[in-house]
This record gives structure tokens, sequence and C-alpha cells, in this order.
């Protein structure tokens, strides 16, 4: 039974980012009481407090790397979103030790903030870069999800139900590569495109939003909700954006970056032995068992039948007219069309 969100108290860290902001528009728009924005960037705070101009977003500048100013920011409300994150793959890949503290040690802080503040429920934003992680931000993401999980098996009679969500490529969120290639398309530059054949996972803010509600409502201690996408690759993206602005574009190939892969996925065939498949969403699991492994290795385990990972290599492919439609149901590209039939 979904838990209403209206009249509820929320906190948001990183709540200044792409996903945090859509988040918080979602929770005023549900009637939340009450969300506390948690982030380092007072200039986007102060961005946001004048763009919003409502009375129950609450901002706190701090980092979830210092235990009281998470332990602050958490005290006395019910759900906890954790986005904070360092997210590039680039940097993390140059300063790894930082994604640690940032990724894994302030995860871990704002667990450990929930529970000794009772917090109903913290659900932490994951990504696809977790799966079969090649580069440190995934990494470091993987290891976050092992801290909610170890939570889940070490503190069962916890208050707090801590839970994952994870999901591929946000269309449009900062640092994602549709705002960058739309600017390129407007001053008349290259396409910078790392290869043409690489595919990626698609999806809204809005259908992240979704899925957090869902963690939010549904999860129980150790789950981790994955969201089902398309994909699409780079070079059908680059064509599908150069339609829908009338040009045909230049592009130069970079080559793959330190730390990326040519595709991403979303759920490992060993997780996807134990999912259970919720339409738009795959639900995976606690594995509960403890570490006593004696039955395993003397009786087996049931449930041995070959599966395949679900990556954007294999996931359903969207042709180039399909990847069109799709950016057209954001309000970025239709504001970015705007702007160009008014000046034409």
């Amino acid at each position: 039974m979904p838990v209403p969100l209206s009249g509820r108290r929320f906190a948001i860290t990183g709540g200044t980012g792409s996903f945090g902001q859509a988040m918080v528009g979602h929770l005023l728009a549900a009637g939340a009481a009450e969300i506390r924005v948690l982030s380092r960037d007072e200039a986007k705070q102060d961005q946001m407090r004048g763009r919003l101009r409502d009375d129950r977003v609450r901002y706190y500048v701090g980092d979830v790397r210092d235990r009281d100013t998470v332990r602050k920011a958490t005290r006395g409300v019910e759900f906890v979103f954790h986005a904070a994150a360092l997210k590039q793959v680039p940097s993390c890949e140059f300063f790894p030790l930082e994604a640690l503290r940032t990724n894994v040690l302030g995860s871990a802080n704002v667990v450990e903030a929930c529970e000794r503040n009772g917090v109903g429920s913290l659900v932490l934003l994951s990504t696809d870069k977790a799966v079969y992680p090649v580069n440190a931000m995934g990494m470091t993401k993987a290891l976050m999800e092992k801290v909610a999980q170890a939570h889940a098996r070490t503190s069962p009679d916890s208050p707090t139900t801590v839970s994952c969500v994870r999901y591929g490529n946000v269309m449009y969120s900062r640092g994602s590569v549709i705002p960058l290639f739309v600017e390129q398309l407007r001053t008349n530059r290259p396409l910078t495109v790392t290869d043409p054949a690489m595919t990626r996972f698609l999806m809204s803010l809005a259908e992240s939003v979704e899925l957090v509600e869902r963690a939010f409502t549904g999860a129980v201690p150790g789950d981790v909700f994955i969201r089902k996408a398309s994909a699409c690759t780079i070079g059908d993206l680059v064509l599908a954006l150069g339609n829908l602005f009338g040009v045909t574009p230049k592009i130069e190939v970079l080559g793959i970056r330190h730390g990326e892969k040519m595709d991403e996925t979303l759920a490992s065939r060993e997780e996807l032995r134990h999912a259970r498949d919720l339409g738009e969403f795959f639900r995976v699991p606690l594995d509960t068992r403890d570490l006593n492994y004696a039955p395993y290795v003397e009786e087996g385990e049931a449930g041995t039948e070959r599966l395949f990972d679900f990556n954007s290599a294999n996931a359903p492919r969207l042709d180039v007219p399909e990847i069109e439609a799709l950016l057209l149901t954001l309000p970025e590209i239709r504001a970015e069309l705007g702007t160009l039939v008014a000046a034409g």
C-alpha cells in the first residue's frame, strides 16, 4: 500500500542538483509539509530559493562528509533522499579518494544519521555504472549500495528502511551529454562524440522521480529498485538532435574517455536470478544469508538457469524517430526549439 507523501517532512542531500531539484518540485506538488535541501553550493541554493519562493523548503549548507551536518539536517524528518555524490567519471578517475570520501563515507554518514534520528525511509541514488564497475565513480557507487545492504543485514531492528534506486543516464541532467550537444549545435560547433556506436540508457527526470517515490513507499530494507529503460547509440542520438534543430551536425570523434564503457548494465545476471519483475521496474531483494555458508556449500543452491544481463546493448533499442519523440517530451528541448523559432 503506497504511503501518502502529503504532509510529510523530507530531506534531500545534493538537493540543488538536477535530481534533487526535480524531486523538490514533485514533493511540493504532492503537498509535503517541509523539504530540507542539503548541499555545498550556496549559490545554487540562493537561485533555488528565489525561483521557488516556498517557505516549506529550508536550505542547509553543508557536506555529507561531515557527520554532524548530516545529523542536524535529517533530525525530525520522515523521508531522506540521498543524491549528493561526485558523478563525473573522468574527475573521479583522477581523484578516486575524493570519490571514496563523498560517495562511500559520505553515504555511510547519511545512513548512520538517519538511523540515529529515526528516519522512516532512506533512499540512496545509484547508477548503472555500479554494475560490473570499471571506473572509480562506479566502484564507489557499488560500495555505496553495499553500505546500504550491510545496514539491512546487521541492523534488522533499525527504525529506518534503507534502500537504493539505480538507473542510467537521465536526459538533460547536469553534466549529461544532451545539453552539451545542444550548446554545440546552437553555436555551430562540431559535436564531440566519444564513439558513435556507444550505447546508453535514456530516462527522463520525471521517470527518475517516480522510481524514487516507488522506493520511498514500497521498499523493504536492502532493496534495490531498477528502472527499466530503452537505449540508443550516441550516433543515433546525434542524428535525432540534428533533425530536431534542422541541421546536419558536424561530428568530432574523441574516443572513449578515462573509465568509460561501450555499453552500460542496469541489472546483472546474478541480480536477475533473484529479482522480481514489476513491469516497469526490477526489485532486487536483499540476500539475507548470513556468514554460515556450510548449508550452501554442502547442499548447493537452486535456480542456476542461465540468464543475461540487462544492458544498453540488449535493451529495447530506440531508432532515430523514437529518440526524437522522446527528446520532445523534455521541457528543456522544447524551450530551446521555441527560442530558435522566435529568433527565426
